[in-house]
């Protein structure tokens, strides 16, 4: 993949998204052995990125964060990326001058704002066009995931809630809600989390993460002392039902070959040392 992004950078190729793809993988996998090679390469998949409008390189954005705060503050690579970024966010602004109403324009600007980790700015951005596009789902569930990564749970629950009133059939969205939720803790939401996980199964039962978030979320309530009895059987009762489930499909996901089954018993052995009993 090394030779490969090196021979297109030396033939001038322009498949941008091929470059980006090819560049995500290796540096994902090989990063630590690229050596100073990695600024060249950095620099080659950003460009690329920004040629094909991609904006989902979280990996980049932490980059171009942790470059600035190392040793190697004159690297051209960085230079380069840091300056297509300025440029582009200038050019951006002035098109929002003539119409502010481009939401191109503006997500790409907030794009850029993420890239650069001015998270701060970026909300703001978002939250002023939200004001004006309520109704933009990838635009909140954007913003929520700005709020998880500020470690601002109540502000990303209020934003899953809005997508969960935009699109109600949205299992992804319950599954998010009850995780942040989950994630708060506190009795009242380990109720609520549990509820959505629920949710989240009636809408999409092959839902994995949903099926292990009911039964994490019923047996840390039935293990609450604070709880009744009452309660504490329904949510033992729902935790047996998720254990059930979580069995019986790794079970047939194991079906004929060695490595699923003993994936299967690591699952079982995992419930089991769990359980929550009624005493």
């Amino acid at each position: 993949m090394r030779d490969k992004l090196r021979k297109w950078r030396e033939d001038n190729h322009r498949n941008s998204e091929q470059i980006v793809d090819v560049g995500e993988e290796l540096i994902n996998e090989h990063a630590s052995k690229l050596g100073d090679d990695i600024w060249i390469i950095y620099e080659q998949v950003m460009i690329a990125a920004l040629d094909c409008s991609r904006d989902d390189l979280a990996w980049v954005s932490e980059l171009l964060t942790a470059a600035t705060h190392t040793q190697r503050p004159q690297n051209p690579s960085l230079t380069v990326i840091a300056t297509l970024y300025e440029d582009a966010s200038k050019q951006y602004d002035s098109i929002l001058q003539d119409d502010p109403t481009n939401t191109a324009a503006r997500k790409r600007k907030i794009s850029i704002l993420k890239a650069q980790g001015k998270s701060a700015e970026a909300i703001r951005e978002l939250n002023e066009y939200l004001e004006q596009f309520v109704g933009d789902q990838e635009a909140w569930h954007e913003l929520s995931e700005l709020y998880i990564n500020e470690h601002d749970y109540g502000k990303a629950a209020f934003c899953l809630e809005e997508l969960m009133m935009i699109n109600p059939h949205n299992h992804l969205y319950c599954e998010q809600y009850a995780e942040v939720k989950y994630t708060q803790g506190g009795l009242e939401n380990l109720e609520l989390s549990r509820k959505y996980f629920a949710q989240a199964l009636k809408l999409n039962n092959r839902n994995m993460r949903a099926l292990f978030g009911l039964y994490m979320s019923a047996s840390h309530i039935a293990a609450c002392p604070k709880v009744n009895a009452t309660v504490k059987k329904a949510n033992v009762k729902y935790a047996a039902w998720a254990t059930n489930q979580i069995n019986r499909a790794y079970q047939l996901a194991g079906r004929g070959t060695k490595e699923n089954k003993c994936s299967v018993k690591a699952v079982e052995e995992m419930l089991e040392s769990m359980q929550i009993t009624m005493s």
